[in-house]
């Protein structure tokens, strides 16, 4: 009798056992539902990265945080200024099918959606759409891929068996980035240049309802796998937004999160499910939790963090530095960088696509790094010597040949005002400015500046006596004012 309620209790414990662990492994994963089975991460695994100043896609295995080469779209300049020229330009965009087939990339510069089959790394097909598409990705069932075209009014529908437009659906101008309902049963459309957000009947392709957005610019949009929320980031004033996912679609919440918020997406774990939101302006990953919106974590991850992805399981993040050319690994059990993988130029979008390699050991149709890896770096300080808690402006010149591009993560200057980004005779910025950009900050004091030329041979150290320093000065290119800004020494 005794060894039967032995045998009777350890199968009830073990049955126990079953179900919590059954419940811990049907936690999915965004963009997938929480009902879906969590995915160990394993060498079949891949992590993609679209990079928009190389031209091309790093493939990343995660297992061992190895870049494995990178998918070349395109060439870097000059190259692709001819006009006969037939590569991918500022390659940015990503989504995935979701059977794990097929990666969609989109091409900012040449109009296009890049098809890829994610078992051979082989380019299937390139659709061309309207100007300037920004993000792609597949309804929940697959049976679509719709593409916000950002210079224009619309939303491209593709069918991914023929890779031809089927319909379009009519947004305000300058939709940014859509992700659906994990039940495939809402579209959502975040805008860059409207202060609207719209919810769209994914089966009528019907706008049904709009929720304000506090700023015009959205450039990310992520759906919580439970489907009871959508976050969307607004770029220009360093928010993030909250919105019901279900009808009536009301607001929940905006949160400050700092200068340059990029991308949110989502990690389940046994703890809850957390947001994870980058901010390049701030060279930190800001995690929230979703239920009551609390910040658990604050993570230093380098500069310029972008594009941000959950493993299959919720176990690892991980963020794209735009302006460090690396992936970082976040680990979700103590929310610190445990790895950092070197890939291509700028990364913008990441994907991380579970079981993406049936054969793990295939590099078919892979490229070395090659001058993707070549990248010099650069920080801005307050002329003044102040530094007041603010984070310095990185600058990242990205060879491109004789040539770089240059870019500036800008931060803490004054909001709404006319800078211009120039060469100085000496390092405390007096002598003649030479500009080479103007912009104006955004509400939040910070901008991204690009600009291009053999910039490195002037600034580098061992260019002197010739010697140039890159400064921030007030003013416009016309009259440029005093630096406010000039190089850390």
């Amino acid at each position: 009798m005794t060894s039967l309620r032995n045998t009777i209790g350890k199968s009830v414990l073990l049955a126990a056992t079953m179900l919590a662990t059954g419940s811990l492994a049907r936690a999915g994963q965004a963009p997938g539902g929480l009902s879906a089975p969590d995915i160990p991460i394993s060498h079949h695994d891949r992590v993609y990265a679209a990079e928009q100043f190389s031209n091309t896609v790093s493939v990343t295995d995660p297992a061992d945080n190895k870049l494995l080469g990178v998918i070349r779209l395109g060439d870097p300049q000059p190259s692709n200024f001819s006009p006969l020229y037939k590569g991918q330009v500022l390659v940015h965009g990503m989504g995935f099918s979701p059977d794990h087939k097929t990666l969609a990339v989109v091409s900012i510069g040449s109009n296009s959606v890049t098809f890829i089959d994610t078992a051979t790394n082989a380019v299937k097909h390139i659709t061309y759409v309207g100007r300037s598409p920004h993000e792609a990705f597949f309804t929940p069932d697959g049976k679509e891929v719709w593409v916000t075209v950002r210079g224009e009014n619309y939303i491209s529908v593709i069918d991914p068996g023929s890779f031809e437009e089927k319909t379009r659906i009519t947004t305000p101008n300058g939709p940014g980035m859509q992700i659906f309902s994990p039940d495939g049963k809402y579209g959502y459309i975040c805008s860059s240049f409207n202060p609207e957000t719209d919810v769209v009947s994914v089966a009528e392709h019907k706008i049904i309802a709009t929720v304000k957005q506090e700023s015009p610019f959205c450039p990310n949009i992520a759906a919580t796998p439970d489907g009871s929320q959508v976050w969307f980031t607004l770029k220009d004033v360093g928010r993030t937004q909250v919105f019901n996912a279900k009808p009536p679609f009301n607001p929940i919440k905006t949160i400050d999160t700092g200068p340059i918020t990029n991308h949110v997406n989502f990690a389940h774990t046994a703890q809850g499910t957390f947001a994870y939101v980058t901010i390049g302006g701030l060279n930190e990953v800001k995690v929230f939790r979703t239920d009551d919106f609390s910040q658990v974590a604050t993570i230093p991850v380098g500069d310029l963090p972008h594009g941000v992805w959950p493993s299959g399981d919720g176990t690892r993040v991980y963020v794209g530095l735009e302006n460090a050319d690396a992936l970082a690994v976040i680990d979700t059990t103590t929310n610190k960088v445990v790895a950092n993988v070197p890939i291509g130029q700028a990364p913008q979008a990441i994907a991380y696509v579970p079981n993406a390699a049936p054969n793990p050991d295939d590099r078919e149709n892979l490229q070395a790094l090659g001058v993707a890896g070549q990248v010099a770096h650069l920080a801005l300080m307050p002329k003044d010597g102040t530094k007041d808690g603010k984070t310095a402006t990185s600058v990242s010149l990205f060879d491109q040949g004789l040539i770089q591009v240059l870019q500036a993560s800008v931060t803490g200057l004054q909001p709404k005002q006319k800078y211009v980004l120039a060469l100085a005779d000496h390092g405390d910025g007096s002598g003649k400015l030479q500009p080479l950009a103007a912009f104006m900050t955004n509400p939040a004091g910070s901008a991204i500046v690009n600009a291009a030329g053999p910039i490195r041979q002037i600034v580098d150290r061992s260019a002197a006596p010739a010697r140039r320093y890159l400064v921030i000065a007030s003013g416009d290119a016309a009259m440029p004012g005093d630096a406010v800004q000039i190089e850390a020494q």
